[in-house]
């Protein structure tokens, strides 16, 4: 339950830095951190149910780009983390593929570096 927590808290600041780094990136009005928890439950939902789906369904040209496609498919699951987001009213728009591309690097990014930070070490 305590792993569970810590990556919902990493990737609601990852979201948070993601939406607003980016200019084409645009929170709904009145968003507060608890709206960045619920995308960050709907992005880990994405990311466990749709992600390895999508990996399996793109294998080909994961191995044809060496592995840059799945830049892709991030930026796939940040976009549809802000429309599934807007439907609950919590998301955010994005304006275009651009954005969305640089708001799944910045996820990804942040996401890696507080990970790190934050290893639990027991085992």
């Amino acid at each position: 339950m305590n792993k569970f927590l810590i990556r919902l808290l990493i990737n609601a600041v990852a979201l948070y830095a993601a939406v607003s780094l980016v200019p084409g990136i645009l929170p709904l009005p009145g968003t507060t951190w608890v709206s960045y928890l619920g995308l960050a439950l709907i992005f880990g939902l994405l990311n466990a149910l749709v992600r390895p789906l999508l990996k399996f369904l793109t294998c080909p040209l994961i191995i044809l780009t060496l592995g840059l496609f799945t830049l892709v498919i991030n930026t796939l699951l940040f976009w549809l983390t802000g429309l599934i987001g807007l439907n609950f009213g919590i998301g955010f728009t994005v304006d275009g593929f651009w954005p969305a591309f640089l708001g799944g690097l910045i996820v990804s990014i942040v996401s890696v570096i507080l990970t790190a930070f934050f290893k639990d070490d027991r085992r």
